[in-house]
C-alpha cells in the first residue's frame, strides 16, 4: 500500500508525457569502427585530460532472422574516446564473446540472453530439438553492462559467472574469465566497489544447501611486470549471507559500501526457483521468473568489511527496489546510504525492445507515464542498537538527517527514507544512473552527485544535485539523449566538484550526430564537444581511464 501511494502521489506531481519521440534509431545494430577516427572539436576540450573514456553496452541486436527481445539482450559493443591535448578519436568493437562468435557462425541466436530463449537447432531430428528442452541452458558471457577493474586490468562484466578480460586501449577481446573457477560464487554483478588501497569488493550468489549472496573481494594488484594474463589470486569470500527466503533469493545490480561495512540490499525482486528450473522446458526467458513481490520488506544486512562478521541486528524498510547506489559513508555512529530507488520492481521488463521501439504517439505516452520513476532517498542506520537501546523512538540524530530509525524489537530496526530532491526534479521525470566524485569522496560525506534525469525511456538530461540545498542544475536540450555522466577530478583540484562531467550524446532525429561532451562540473555549462560521424546505441555504463 506504502508504495502505491508513493508512486501515486509522485505522478501527480510529475507532468504527463505528451507527444514523446520516436526513440527506435537508439536501439538498432550499427557497425564497430575498430580503427581510431578522429572527431571535430567544438569549443574547447580541456588540455589537463588525457586518458580514454570507455563506454559499455549493446549495439547488436540480430543475427540472421532471429531478433533479440530485451534491450540487455543486444551484443556488448565497447567504444573508447582517446582525449589527450585536447584533441579526441573514437574508436569501437564488438565483444567477441562466446555468444558473439556462436551467434555469428551460425547466423542465427543459438545462446539464451536476459530477455530472448535461443531456439532448438532446426537441424536436429525432432527428438533432438525435444530433449534440448530439458538442458539448463548455459550462462551467456555477452558482458554489455560495464568496464570493471581487478589488479589493475580492465574487463567487461555483466551479472553472470563470465566476464571479459578486455585491452583499454585497442578494446581487443581477451580471455573469458569464469568466477566459479575462483572462489565458491555462480554469477557477480557488474558493480564492484575498489577501496583506497586497490582491493576490489563484489558480491556473488552460491547456492546448494541454501541460497547465499556472497560479499567478494580480490586483493590489490601484485602481477609481474611483463604478465599478461587474467589474475585472480587470493580472491575470497568475506561473508555468505542465507537468503531470507531461499525458495525465493533477490534479485540485485549492485550494493553499498562505506569505509568499514558492506550493505547488502535484500530487496522484493524476487527470482523464482521452481520457475527458473522449468523455464527452459516452458520456453521462457529468464526476465519471466522475476516478480515483484511488495509483500516482502527491503532488508539491510551489515557486514563488517574487515572481519567479514555480519551485524546482528535486522535493519529493513518498506519495500522497494534499487538498481544503483549514490555513496555510503560513515558519521558519528551511523552509516548513511543513498541510492536510486523506486517502488515498482517489474520496470526491469518493461525494457523490452517491442516497448522501446513503440514509436511516437498516444502507445509511448502512456507507456511512459504507467512506469515507475526512481528516485534519490536516503537510509540511515544506527550502527550501535543492543538490548539497552530504546525502543519506539527515532534513534538517528543527525543534525542534517530527516531519516528515521526505529528499534521495533529485539535486534529488529525499521528504517524510514529521506527524499533528496525537491520538486523541481519532477520536472525532470526522477533520476538514475549516478556517478560521484569516486575517487575523493567515495565512503566519505560528500555534497554533489550527477545523474541522467528520465524525462522519456531513455535518459534525455544530465543533473547534477546538490545535497545540502536539495537543488539541482540541468544539461536539457530537445532530441538529444545522454549516457550516464562520468565525473574526472581535475589535477590539485581544492574543491568537490573541481573537474569536468563527461557524458556521450546521441540523437534519433539525425544520422551520425554523435558528440563527447564535456561540462565544467561546476557550473555545469558546457565546455567543449567532440563531434563524431557514426550512430551509437544508447548503452549503459563507463569509466574514465587515465592510464590512456
Amino acid at each position: 500500500y506504502t508504495t502505491a501511494v508513493n508512486q501515486s502521489a509522485f505522478r501527480k506531481k510529475c507532468p504527463l508525457a505528451m507527444g514523446l519521440e520516436d526513440i527506435a534509431p537508439l536501439v538498432r545494430t550499427v557497425e564497430e569502427i575498430p580503427e581510431p577516427i578522429t572527431t571535430v572539436i567544438k569549443g574547447n576540450i580541456p588540455s589537463w585530460i588525457n586518458g580514454s573514456f570507455l563506454r559499455n553496452g549493446p549495439g547488436k541486436f540480430e543475427f540472421g532472422k532471429d531478433n533479440f527481445n530485451h534491450w540487455f539482450d543486444g551484443m556488448a559493443l565497447m567504444h573508447r574516446f582517446y582525449i589527450h591535448d585536447g584533441e579526441v578519436t573514437y574508436s569501437s568493437r564488438f565483444l567477441r564473446s562466446d555468444s558473439y562468435v556462436r551467434n555469428s557462425e551460425k547466423d542465427r541466436i543459438v545462446v539464451c540472453e536476459f530477455g530472448t530463449m535461443a531456439m532448438p537447432d532446426p537441424c536436429k531430428n525432432f527428438f533432438s530439438r525435444f530433449l534440448s528442452r530439458f538442458k539448463i541452458p548455459k550462462a551467456t558471457d555477452n558482458a554489455s553492462v560495464n568496464f570493471v577493474k581487478y589488479k589493475g586490468d580492465y574487463y567487461v562484466s555483466t551479472e553472470t559467472n563470465y566476464m571479459r578480460r578486455v585491452d583499454p586501449q585497442s578494446l581487443e577481446t581477451k580471455e573469458k574469465v569464469d568466477w566459479s573457477e575462483y572462489i565458491a560464487v555462480n554469477s557477480a554483478t557488474a558493480h564492484p566497489h575498489y577501496d583506497r588501497e586497490g582491493a576490489s569488493y563484489n558480491m556473488g550468489n552460491s547456492y546448494g544447501k541454501g541460497f547465499f549472496y556472497n560479499i567478494i573481494r580480490v586483493p590489490p594488484p601484485e602481477k609481474v611486470a611483463g604478465e599478461d594474463k587474467a589474475d585472480f589470486s587470493g580472491a575470497q569470500v568475506l561473508c555468505s549471507i542465507p537468503a531470507s527466503d531461499s525458495r525465493k533469493p533477490s534479485y540485485y545490480h549492485s550494493f553499498a559500501m562505506s569505509e568499514n561495512y558492506v550493505v547488502f540490499i535484500e530487496q522484493p525482486i524476487k527470482l523464482d526457483l521452481l520457475k527458473f528450473m522449468l523455464f527452459r522446458i516452458q520456453g521462457k526467458s529468464f526476465d519471466k521468473v522475476m516478480t515483484w513481490e511488495p509483500q516482502y520488506d527491503t532488508i539491510f544486512h551489515v557486514v563488517h568489511r574487515h572481519t567479514g562478521e555480519q551485524s546482528k541486528v535486522k535493519y529493513s524498510a518498506p519495500p522497494m527496489f534499487t538498481l544503483h547506489q549514490i555513496n555510503a559513508y560513515e558519521d558519528k555512529g551511523f552509516l548513511v546510504m543513498d541510492m536510486c530507488c523506486g517502488d515498482d520492481g517489474d520496470v526491469i521488463g518493461d525494457f523490452t525492445l517491442e516497448n522501446l521501439r513503440r514509436g511516437p504517439g498516444e502507445e509511448m505516452d502512456k507507456f511512459y507515464n504507467s512506469m515507475c520513476r526512481n528516485l534519490p532517498r536516503r537510509y540511515v542506520l544506527p550502527l550501535t542498537v543492543t538490548d539497552d537501546t530504546p525502543s519506539d523512538q527515532n534513534l538517528v540524530t543527525l543534525p542534517f538527517c530527516q531519516a528515521t530509525a526505529v528499534k521495533t524489537g529485539c535486534g529488529k530496526v525499521l528504517c524510514t527514507h529521506e527524499e533528496l530532491y525537491d520538486e523541481e526534479l519532477f520536472q525532470y521525470g526522477g533520476l538514475e544512473f549516478p556517478q560521484i566524485n569516486y575517487a575523493h569522496y567515495n565512503a566519505r560525506p560528500y555534497r554533489y552527485y550527477y545523474a541522467c534525469g528520465f524525462g522519456h525511456l531513455f535518459s534525455d538530461s544530465l543533473l547534477k544535485m546538490d545535497l545540502e540545498t536539495k537543488k539541482l542544475k540541468a544539461w536539457r536540450h530537445p532530441g538529444l539523449f545522454p549516457s550516464e555522466p562520468v565525473f574526472v577530478p581535475a589535477p590539485n583540484a581544492t574543491e568537490e566538484d573541481d573537474g569536468v562531467v563527461m557524458s556521450i550524446i546521441i540523437t534519433p532525429r539525425t544520422e551520425k550526430s554523435t558528440f563527447l561532451l564535456v561540462l565544467d562540473a561546476k557550473t555545469f555549462t558546457e565546455l567543449g564537444r567532440a563531434e563524431v560521424p557514426v550512430n551509437i546505441p544508447f548503452g549503459t555504463h563507463g569509466v574514465f581511464n587515465e592510464k590512456q
